[in-house]
């Protein structure tokens, strides 16, 4: 099995959160369903692009390795290894959402506090993890480079998309809400 789908799919749902949360608290409407669907599908497109530096580097290494079957296997290895503590970490996140949108208003509010800020935090150390798994796995230098690429990727669509579309210093005198 590649891991490479899996892990394409972990990082476009982690780029739409980002976008999410680039926007998150931008403006105090309180309807702002297609606003926030715009923020996520902009957190999406960055992110998309941005995962073709890893997967870019990973060809690289395959079209200059001495052995490229051994080569795809040690990719293969690292990358089981990358997915395992992002699924985790992913786990927890669906755990998260799923108590905030199920549970009464004030649990649902406590699953925020405690659950998904907590781990909003907690994605660089998942990335590590994600990269120290890579490296244990099997999947050797080649797999670490994949993955700290990857991680670097994921952990800059957040503040692109906020530069991009929701820094002040981008305002153009026209209001907020005109930009959305």
């Amino acid at each position: 099995m590649t891991p490479a789908l899996p892990l394409a799919v972990l990082g476009a749902v982690d780029a739409a959160f980002s976008g999410f949360r680039a926007y998150a608290g931008y403006d105090a409407r309180i309807r702002k369903h297609r606003a926030n669907t715009r923020a996520a599908l902009r957190g999406l497109a960055v992110g998309t692009v941005l995962l073709l530096a890893p997967a870019v580097t990973a060809v690289l290494h395959l079209l200059t390795a001495a052995d490229p079957q051994r080569a795809y296997a040690t990719l293969t290895a690292g990358g089981l290894g990358y997915l395992l503590p992002l699924t985790l970490y992913a786990t927890a996140v669906l755990l998260s959402l799923a108590a905030y949108f199920l549970l009464p208003f004030r649990a649902s509010t406590l699953a925020m506090v405690i659950g998904l800020g907590p781990l909003t935090l907690l994605r660089p150390l998942a990335i590590a993890a994600a990269c120290l798994g890579a490296l244990l796995n099997g999947g050797g230098w080649a797999s670490l480079l994949v993955g700290a690429v990857a991680g670097a990727a994921m952990l800059s669509v957040e503040p692109l998309v906020h530069h991009h579309w929701y820094s002040p210093a981008h305002e153009t005198g026209c209001s907020r809400r005109s930009r959305d």
